[in-house]
């Protein structure tokens, strides 16, 4: 089914278009010739190669960022020299990375270059938001530019392969790496993880601004009972094909060169150790041929999990069709006496190798291993004013206006503002996680943005408030990878007492809260997920003042908001949005930018309620929708005496500073027949006062099948801009494709019969139709 999104102007920078960024599949480079070329490449290159060689191929270590005099020196060089290391991650900067490559190619036997790899997560130097709120864009073209930026800045410092994207489904809000990805939904995320593929990766593997993406983890990490990183999952192969695999396979239909296996287990099998999960359906099924490669310890890990000492897991994992062993040395320190022994094969250390070194010659390491990092370009590309400018617009489309009442916002450009809270002058928490490349003290803070963009039309007044957490033991944990939460020293009361006098002098409120940066991605789970007490109690005595409030939300996960959402007039919920988090946050505070996002991920009421999600299953005994709407309970129903069943704000939810109004749907054939496209129409009208984006979604409901199905899938959207008072039809393509789901014997296929089609502007808020499409 084909999509076409349209993006408001303000998204589409002349950079971008002029780089051609067309959704096509990557490696068309790859002729018949090419590949009988690499063939006979790397079969004599094999051939030349001892045991110990071919097996150091699989070897990644982790470089520490050794400085450049040390590259030979440290143990890893002497390695590196003795031809036992096929790559490294963690270094960074193009002369480093040189140095360590000019001893692979210039002091080991066989001169075969390293690979390069680091967590360029959400961009390098320049910070795009976190993925979550990427994913809150809606906007694959926006997703894919970020991706794309990314590649540019991380390859002219020698970067050549990058740990993204990771595409975990997740319903789980404790869990903090629902950060790192794209939400709940398998549509969506399956859209996006094409787009971060296609933007690392281009339309040729082998030109020094592209980079090699890794698909991870596979698989199910997202799934983690109790949203425990780490954690025991267990659920069916139906729920795994039909609703976790999709995005994983999209990255490999996309042309992903590698993928890295998961810390969780599979089938009772830990999947850096799972034949099924990475031969059968990762090779096998969905055609694969790049590298697996295990993540960080994870071949080690699987000890733990109760499969066997290190020899034993490493020659598990080898045969599983794990093709390189991240830090853990498994293979380095096992393989050749488990190949003595006879409990690994000659040819599965080869195909392994092979692998390895396939991926180099796509790369075009073998053709010009010092390709990648060029100190000259790197100083004009890094964290160049045009990447920032980018970043900064897709920092603004990500933001979702969850509340805006009494038309707080946008601001006046007039008065005094009290900028008030923990989070209001702290410029390196405002990438968030799993921002590895960045230098965080080049963020822009929100007091920062707010003064530098509207300094000279408004007043602003700052208070801190209150710390992050009561607790001074919690916020050290917090404070990891040097993001500090800057813990102020005075008490509770001066802290209040100094925001209170500060806001009483002001006209309105902004008030950033949430959680700091570190408080979600991995080893980040919370058991409560809520906004710590202090910022709460912060909001409620701001309140007692009677200005009007804005709060300006901070979070890597949703959150339950239920003790808060009534208090401000406005909520801004801003994720982290990177590099120019606040510049971007300044242009929608003040009307520059309309926001458009639209939530990834559901917003529980109460964390009771989770997993929480839009696409779930009817039960025998559905709450009646009278009830659902009225929050009523009802004995003997599917419900909760204590809570809702609705979420606080639905999947796909998100306001806008004008509004839209949707016509009833029109559907081009009621009753369809074989393999047959019909189109869904509506008409969308902006009404308000103000230019703006919608996000239009698609929703399908299988009203009968062989097996139970969801109460609606979406299968499609489009972002479309309006001027106030503009209307156009826009228009979904639906063929069987949409229609198709794994049934009980895992057959790919659609069910003749009844089909409800919704579209809307959020999961729950749909115009509705019937078809009957017939085989």
């Amino acid at each position: 089914m084909k999509k076409i999104i349209l993006i408001a102007t303000l998204a589409l920078s002349p950079l971008f278009l002029a780089q051609e960024m067309v959704m096509k599949p990557v490696q068309s480079y790859q002729t018949a010739q090419y590949k009988a070329d690499k063939k006979i490449f790397i079969d004599n290159l094999l051939a030349k190669m001892t045991v110990e060689e071919k097996i150091g191929q699989l070897n990644l270590p982790s470089a520490g960022d050794f400085t450049t005099g040390q590259a030979q020196n440290s143990n890893i060089g002497k390695k590196i020299e003795d031809g036992l290391v096929g790559g490294l991650f963690n270094i960074k900067g193009a002369e480093k990375i040189k140095a360590v490559q000019k001893v692979a190619v210039e002091k080991s036997r066989l001169k075969i270059p390293l690979i390069f790899g680091m967590d360029v997560i959400h961009g390098y130097e320049t910070n795009f938001p976190i993925p979550l709120g990427l994913a809150a864009s809606w906007d694959m073209d926006l997703i894919q530019q970020s991706a794309r930026v990314a590649a540019r800045e991380a390859t002219s410092d020698g970067i050549s392969w990058t740990f993204s994207p990771m595409t975990d489904i997740s319903r789980e809000p404790r869990w903090g790496r629902v950060s790192e990805g794209s939400g709940e939904d398998p549509y969506l995320g399956s859209e996006i993880a094409k787009a971060m593929v296609y933007g690392y990766q281009g339309k040729d593997l082998s030109l020094a601004n592209t980079m090699m993406a890794c698909v991870k983890h596979f698989a199910l990490y997202g799934a983690g009972e109790a949203g425990r990183d780490y954690n025991t999952v267990d659920m069916s192969r139906l729920r795994m094909f039909n609703e976790y695999f999709p995005p994983y396979k999209a990255a490999v239909d996309a042309g992903v060169g590698s993928v890295m296996a998961s810390f969780n287990e599979v089938d009772g099998i830990p999947a850096t150790g799972n034949k099924w999960l990475q031969t059968d359906v990762l090779r096998k099924m969905w055609g694969f041929n790049g590298f697996v490669v295990s993540d960080y310890t994870g071949i080690n890990e699987m000890i733990d999990h109760g499969m066997g000492d290190l020899q034993q897991v490493s020659a598990l994992a080898l045969k599983a069709g794990v093709d390189m062993d991240m830090v853990g040395e498994g293979f380095l320190k096992t393989l050749k006496t488990s190949l003595q022994e006879g409990k690994v094969s000659q040819g599965e250390i080869d195909q392994a190798a092979r692998r390895i070194l396939e991926a180099k010659y796509d790369l075009g390491l073998f053709e010009n291993p010092y390709k990648y990092g060029d100190v000259t370009l790197a100083s004009k590309e890094v964290y160049s004013a045009e990447n920032r400018k980018i970043a900064r617009n897709a920092a603004a489309q990500s933001m979702v206006l969850m509340k805006n009442d009494h038309k707080v916002l946008p601001l006046k450009k007039t008065g005094t503002v009290a900028v008030i809270g923990p989070l209001v002058n702290n410029a390196l928490n405002m990438a968030g996680t799993w921002s590895v490349g960045a230098k965080h003290a080049n963020s822009v803070s929100l007091l920062k943005g707010l003064q530098d963009n509207f300094g000279k039309e408004v007043k602003f007044l700052s208070a801190k408030g209150s710390n992050i957490d009561y607790s001074e033991k919690l916020e050290n944990i917090y404070a990891a990878h040097g993001k500090l939460t800057d813990r102020d020293s005075r008490s509770k009361e001066e802290l209040l007492k100094e925001a209170v006098s500060i806001a009483n002098k002001a006209d309105v409120i902004v008030l950033a809260i949430g959680e700091s940066a570190e408080m979600s991605g991995e080893s980040s789970s919370r058991t409560e997920i809520d906004i710590p007490a202090s910022q709460i109690d912060l909001l409620n005595e701001l309140k007692k003042t009677g200005k009007p409030i804005a709060v300006v939300l901070f979070t890597g996960r949703p959150l339950a908001l239920s003790n808060m959402k009534d208090t401000p007039d406005a909520i801004l919920n801003v994720w982290f949005s990177g590099t120019e988090a606040g510049n971007a946050i300044s242009d929608v505070l003040f009307g520059k930018v309309n926001p458009s996002g639209k939530l990834p991920m559901t917003f529980p009421r109460s964390l009771g309620q989770v997993p929480l999600y839009y696409n779930h299953k009817n039960t025998g005994r559905p709450l009646s929708a009278e009830k659902t709407e009225k929050c009523e309970y009802e004995r003997f129903r599917s419900n909760f005496m204590d809570e809702c069943n609705t979420p606080l704000y639905p999947f796909g939810f998100g306001l806008s500073y004008t509004n839209f109004k949707y016509s009833d749907i029109s559907i081009s054939n009621l009753n369809p027949k074989g393999n047959s496209t019909i189109q869904a129409s509506v008409t969308l009208t902006n009404t308000g006062d103000y230019d703006g984006a919608e996000v239009v979604q698609l929703y399908i409901r299988d009203l009968v099948g062989s097996i139970t199905r969801p109460v609606k899938e979406l299968k499609g959207f489009q972002k479309v801009f309006l001027k106030k008072g503009e209307h156009k039809k826009v228009t979904f393509s639906i063929s069987p494709e949409d229609l198709k789901f794994y049934d009980n014997s895992l057959k790919f296929d659609w069910e003749a019969g009844e089909f409800q089609v919704m579209i809307g502007t959020d999961s729950e808020q749909v115009q509705r139709a019937k078809i009957n499409w017939i085989k």
